[in-house]
């Protein structure tokens, strides 16, 4: 018995097996590697030949595998499933000596998330390019990723269906006093906010949230004061003007002055990264999306 030489066995004798059980019949194997049928013929014949059994019944109905044949494609399927692998590894490496990633977020997550991952990202990857579209909601971010202009996007929970992404952190909102007068307790009630005048910051996704959820508490909602920044929201309470409801991640940094109570029914805000569902992403765009995976979570709790 001849003893088998592995370094014999090609990679397109394998390729040919494995097509032709696909297919079931050379011709369309052939067609299918765009070879002639003779060529698969040889492949296969060879492959026999080296390994010294038959894996292929030929008929008039066309080609199945021996029982061997079963057990060998299996590996021959393996194989090819390996170099694949092997492949894609080396184009993502060449990918990833240039090009760029764009991202479209809100000031929340510009101040408080994107700069420890940039950072990060930056280490291991120097060429790449890492471009913020920066808006006044999330609204605008999704908006920015359905037009093509960004390849990542940081939205909030609930999202559309063309999106597809995860879960990141959940920004609770909170209620911030002023100084004084101190209240004297560890939670603030919904007959004690009523006494501030309000602050709220307006036009965007956050304050449509809290809306709803004010109204659906029955807590009637009617600002003293609507402003845009939320800067300027928490400038105004530290005068003493009003209370402000706010998500916390929007109202940092928090000077030390005021005070600062979770709401009486608590209200969050759900983070999440997105993407275009189904869409084409470079090797850029994914390694940015596994250094967001791999951020330590101790590092967002520290921001929330």
């Amino acid at each position: 018995m001849n003893e088998i030489n592995s370094s014999r066995i090609k990679l397109s004798q394998l390729r040919a097996l494995v097509t032709v059980a696909e297919y079931g019949n050379f011709s369309e194997a052939a067609l299918h590697l765009e070879l002639s049928q003779s060529a698969i013929s040889h492949a296969i014949a060879t492959l026999e030949e080296e390994l010294g059994v038959i894996l292929l019944y030929r008929g008039r109905h066309g080609a199945h595998l021996t029982p061997v044949g079963e057990r060998v494609i299996d590996h021959a399927r393996s194989v090819l499933q390996l170099l694949g692998a092997i492949e894609k590894e080396a184009n993502l490496e060449k990918g990833l000596h240039g090009g760029s990633v764009r991202i479209a977020c809100f000031r929340s997550v510009a101040t408080h998330i994107l700069p420890a991952a940039i950072a990060r990202f930056r280490d291991r990857y120097p060429k790449i390019a890492v471009s913020i579209i920066e808006h006044s909601d999330y609204l605008g971010a999704e908006q920015a990723l359905r037009d093509g202009h960004a390849d990542i996007g940081f939205t909030a929970l609930p999202g559309g269906d063309e999106f597809e992404g995860w879960e990141i952190l959940r920004d609770e909102y909170i209620v911030v006093l002023p100084p004084t007068p101190k209240l004297e307790t560890d939670k603030i009630t919904w007959e004690q906010l009523a006494t501030y005048p309000l602050i709220l910051a307006y036009g965007n996704a956050c304050y449509a949230l809290l809306r709803q959820h004010l109204v659906n508490l029955n807590f009637h909602v009617n600002p003293a004061y609507e402003v845009k920044q939320d800067s300027t929201t928490v400038g105004m309470v530290l005068q003493g003007l009003g209370a402000a409801i706010l998500p916390r991640l929007a109202a940092e940094p928090l000077p030390p002055e005021v005070q600062v109570y979770s709401l009486p029914v608590p209200l969050e805000r759900v983070i999440r990264v997105a993407v275009l569902a189904n869409s084409l992403q470079s090797p850029a765009v994914f390694a940015f999306l596994d250094t967001l995976r791999g951020v330590d979570q101790c590092t967002l709790k520290a921001v929330v």
